[in-house]
């Protein structure tokens, strides 16, 4: 195993939160391959980057060499993660959790080494608890402990429903960690109580408390909420290279450095030296070039990257447009024949609102057959087909019916 000094540094980079930290360095000082936890609900068939940030940590520590656990939550996906959530969250079908749990494995090796991750799920003890077991789990707990929650607190004070299943999660997820005899459990700030409850439930049966790893919730491309599907700022795992190239690109400067620490296998040496090349005059858009490259190639391939990064000088640095461009049929609501601008770029799915379409137009970032928009007022007329552009990325083939 590496020095103990050199594990922990490359072990606490990017983290947020380390409890203990002194428990982790006298487990490591040991020189005994650690079991390392990360558990994953699948309620939805594909991650994206966000997902990546824990699964990276996972696989510096299985370079290290210590045991890494992937473990799918196949028995907690079925009661609905309330982490942050102000309703219950729906539960999801047995055969939802399966088959999602299976396209999880086929992304994560991707990163991790599948000869050296032992893949889990929490249904192989949580079901042989049965209906007993699970009141011996739940009296551990009391009510006003859960309600120490500050997403259960909120939801109590707004007068928003709790269901009683709810407070189960925490428990079934310490449960895990007693069931595994974790060393570490990762996960986001956001889970702190939850991996806390891990500690209390093995100091209760008599085993070694977990340590404690909490990494940040990445940013999205807004550079402002958590990476989210339902936010739509999103980089998808399955998003084609193409994609995935533009939305890198269209990540701010200074967003680039937290992906780079998070996401990237770069060392921390390396990623140093690009900003001192920043600071000597280098574009910053070719650190970024490099980051997207990184990443595609890794959830792709090298090809993959190069033809996405060919096709971005192609598409935007030459100001051609791309080989395919979704086609979309708006329809015109009234009798006058036409479409405000606005109207018919919201309909197209260019813009979030009218609003934002005008702000595009002001901002000449709204084109049709790559010329500017420059009459806010333009009305289109039913009949007519054409490109419509709206941003560095956003194009839509549009016919007025």
């Amino acid at each position: 195993m590496t020095d103990v000094s050199q594990a922990f540094a490359e072990i606490e980079r990017g983290a947020e939160e380390i409890l203990l930290e002194s428990e982790l360095l006298e487990k490591l000082k040991t020189g005994k391959p650690l079991k390392i936890k990360a558990g994953f609900d699948p309620t939805a068939p594909d991650l994206h980057l966000g997902h990546t940030v824990l699964i990276n940590k996972l696989r510096q520590f299985q370079q290290l060499g210590h045991e890494v656990i992937f473990l799918i939550g196949d028995f907690t996906g079925m009661i609905g993660d309330p982490t942050g959530k102000n309703v219950t969250r729906k539960a999801l079908t047995r055969e939802d959790v399966l088959a999602n749990a299976e396209t999880y494995k086929e992304q994560v090796f991707k990163i991790l080494d599948p000869a050296k991750t032992t893949v889990a799920f929490n249904s192989t003890w949580m079901d042989k608890l049965g209906a007993a077991g699970m009141l011996k789990l739940a009296s551990r707990q009391t009510v006003a402990r859960m309600m120490e929650r500050d997403d259960f607190k909120k939801r109590y004070t707004s007068g928003q429903s709790i269901a009683i299943h709810e407070f189960m999660y925490p428990l079934v997820q310490g449960w895990d960690s007693v069931a595994l005899e974790a060393d570490v459990e990762l996960g986001g700030t956001d889970q702190k109580f939850n991996l806390l409850m891990g500690r209390e439930l093995q100091k209760s049966e008599g085993q070694r408390p977990q340590t404690v790893l909490m990494m940040p919730l990445l940013e999205g491309l807004d550079g402002v909420q958590k990476m989210s599907k339902s936010l739509n700022n999103y980089i998808g795992i399955t998003d084609s290279p193409t994609e995935m190239f533009g939305k890198i690109m269209s990540i701010s400067d200074v967003l680039m450095w937290r992906y780079y620490e998070l996401l990237s296998f770069k060392p921390m040496e390396e990623i140093a030296a690009y900003k001192t090349k920043i600071a000597e005059g280098m574009n910053p858009r070719d650190v970024k070039i490099d980051l997207a490259k990184e990443l595609i190639a890794r959830f792709h391939d090298d090809a993959a990257a190069e033809a996405a990064h060919q096709e971005f000088i192609n598409r935007f640095q030459k100001g051609a447009m791309p080989d395919e461009i979704e086609e979309k049929l708006v329809n015109i609501v009234d009798d006058s024949g036409e479409i405000a601008i606005a109207n018919l770029l919201k309909e197209a799915g260019l813009v979030a609102s009218t609003s934002d379409a005008m702000r595009m137009i002001k901002q000449g970032a709204a084109k049709i057959e790559g010329e500017k928009i420059t009459d806010s007022k333009l009305r289109v007329a039913s009949g007519t087909t054409a490109i419509y552009q709206v941003g560095k990325r956003k194009f839509a083939k549009v016919t007025v019916k």
